[in-house]
């Protein structure tokens, strides 16, 4: 598998996850979202929220790129996260209907991004100052942070009492080579 097909099936692993995250969410008693669960980020809520401000802020930074990847202007055009835990939503249901824009962006973003752009070394700054970082090896951060920050969020769903199901990759990686 190339890593422009590796880049697509995490997008797309992205996505499926956070729908099943999503949908077991709504499912929730009221007050459950918000429940302080001694998580790292607190709550369910809190933890969605946290993978929002990251993902925004990755893919602002990503949008930095030479190849000035045009799919990620409306990315662009988002007010940057003031911090990691600022809350972006007031309401679940926009909080959702967002999460949903965002991972239709990265689908759609990752399935332009061209094998040799991902040999650049990327310039930008985190709340530390400035890096510099090989952008694949970026790439791959950006995707491992959401399934780090997920799994916490499938603790906290059974913690709440809701199932998942099937969660691991391996359901996304397809059995036949391409072609």
């Amino acid at each position: 598998m190339s890593r422009t097909a590796h880049i697509c099936l995490m997008a797309q692993y992205n996505q499926w996850m956070n729908a099943k995250v999503y949908a077991a969410a709504a499912g929730l008693a009221p007050g459950e979202l918000q429940r302080e669960r001694g998580a790292f980020f607190g709550s369910l809520l809190g933890t969605l929220n946290h993978l929002l401000c990251g993902d925004t802020l990755w893919l602002q930074r990503f949008a930095a790129h030479p190849a000035g990847f045009p799919l990620l202007d409306p990315v662009r055009a988002i007010r940057p996260p003031a911090s990691l835990t600022e809350p972006l939503f007031d309401d679940f249901a926009a909080m959702h209907a967002h999460r949903l824009w965002l991972d239709q962006v990265i689908v759609d973003w990752a399935a332009s991004i061209n094998e040799d752009e991902l040999d650049h070394l990327l310039d930008y700054r985190n709340s530390k100052g400035p890096n510099r970082r090989h952008f694949f090896s970026l790439l791959m951060h950006f995707f491992n942070h959401q399934t780090h920050h997920r799994g916490q969020a499938s603790t906290l769903l059974s913690q709440a009492g809701a199932e998942l199901g099937d969660t691991d990759l391996l359901f996304c990686i397809p059995s036949q080579l391409p072609g």
